[in-house]
């Protein structure tokens, strides 16, 4: 370490400086952005699915490994170098829908297209939402459309028909209209697309959910109790629009109801403000305290 500071004082400011900004160096920072950058997109393919845990897990392994080798722990060692070498091949296996995903993203130039930005849809995708429920509510059309949040829902995407569409309100609409082959199930909205309708949401097995909720409240309400979607249901009986969120369920929403809490859930960035509202506005009904107030 004295030496290379020796090396270091003794050489110019000029020398060092064209050291720095060699062609060779240049090759390695380069060679370095791209593997970070090819790492964190892997990581935005991940985020939300259950392969990130396995993921981690890796990460972990893999820091023992290191650490195990540069101790002197040599059992430790090989066994954490069988684990990963074996364990590669294994997650490949097991993970195989979610490996087809990523090269799907992949050969569509997804890793090197740039990410839509959040505020170029959330607003229109309000007005869109706002637009098909005031038409269905209005004409009793029964509707259940669930919102991606945080909790990946790619595994209730696969159970539907692949849409992969812009959103429009007339797109909604036109889903939910009776007696069509995709008004059955749910619509998932995934980013700024429609990824699928006719998907099958777990059904809640609560015992205080009112009698006058039917399948489609049970099925928002189970999607609450497993992920953070934000779910709307249109109620075909009365036309009334309900919304589920974290195991908290509030019907008969008005207009600027349900308004509210989707510009505060969508588009505001102050986490712990949402949190706080929403709890506010679902404490009157949650299906885990017991039922309507």
């Amino acid at each position: 370490m004295i030496q290379l500071l020796d090396i270091v004082k003794s050489m110019s400011w000029q020398s060092l400086l064209d050291n720095l900004l060699s062609w060779k160096t240049l090759v390695h920072l380069l060679d370095i952005v791209v593997v970070w950058y090819f790492i964190y997109k892997l990581l935005q393919l991940l985020n939300g699915t259950k392969a990130i845990q396995v993921f981690k897990g890796i990460a972990i392994i893999i820091v023992i490994r290191i650490i195990s080798g540069w101790i002197g722990l040599n059992t430790v060692s090989w066994l954490m170098s069988q684990v990963i070498t074996y364990g590669a091949i294994a997650a490949i296996v097991i993970f195989q829908p979610e490996v087809r995903r990523g090269l799907e993203h992949l050969g569509r130039g997804a890793l090197l297209r740039p990410s839509v930005k959040e505020t170029d849809y959330k607003d229109k995708l309000i007005d869109d939402l706002d637009e098909a429920i005031q038409y269905m509510s209005k004409r009793k059309i029964g509707a259940l459309i669930s919102i991606e949040q945080d909790s990946s829902l790619n595994e209730y995407i696969d159970t539907g028909i692949p849409l992969d569409s812009d959103i429009s309100n007339q797109l909604l609409i036109n889903i939910f209209i009776p007696n069509t082959p995709l008004h059955d199930g749910a619509v998932i909205i995934q980013g700024d697309k429609v990824a699928s309708a006719c998907s099958y949401l777990p059904l809640s097995d609560s015992m205080r959910i009112p009698k006058e909720f039917g399948t489609r409240h049970r099925a928002a309400i189970g999607l609450s109790e497993v992920t953070d979607a934000l779910t709307i249901v249109v109620s075909e009986e009365t036309g009334d629009v309900s919304l589920t969120y974290r195991n908290h369920f509030k019907p008969h929403l008005t207009r600027e109801q349900y308004l509210k809490i989707l510009r505060e859930e969508l588009i505001s960035d102050d986490k712990e403000m949402k949190k706080s509202s929403l709890y506010q506005f679902f404490e009157s009904f949650s299906i885990s305290k017991g039922g309507k107030k």
